[in-house]
């Protein structure tokens, strides 16, 4: 599959759609048809997580899939040298967030249309 690559107009808007959906799916967890039982779980080091994983996107005009990858994958690896996580914990965090790129992704790309 041919790499996609955004346009420095819709770079922008990739980071405030990573950060809908990011709020979206959380939202989602903590107050879907189990979201009780998941506020319990949650533990605070993922909410820290996908800050950093956000703050690194601040830092970029345009993101391909394989560089939204890799700032997840370094992202959660620091995480995995804590003590209080386990690796099935950040193993399920890292999946969990590479799996909204698409939905990042057609996000941006609505927006950069919708410019033009």
């Amino acid at each position: 599959m041919a790499e996609k690559k955004t346009t420095k107009k819709s770079g922008g808007k990739l980071k405030f759609a990573a950060a809908l959906v990011g709020i979206a799916a959380t939202g989602h967890y903590l107050y879907g048809k189990h979201g009780k039982e998941n506020r319990e779980k949650i533990k605070a080091w993922t909410v820290k997580a996908k800050g950093d994983v956000l703050e690194q996107f601040e830092k970029r005009k345009e993101i391909t899939e394989e560089q939204y990858k890799a700032i997840i994958d370094k992202t959660t690896a620091k995480y995995a040298k804590l003590k209080t996580v386990s690796a099935a914990e950040v193993k399920k965090l890292n999946k969990e967030l590479k799996s909204h790129w698409k939905e990042i992704q057609a996000s941006a790309e609505c927006d950069a249309k919708k410019k033009k």
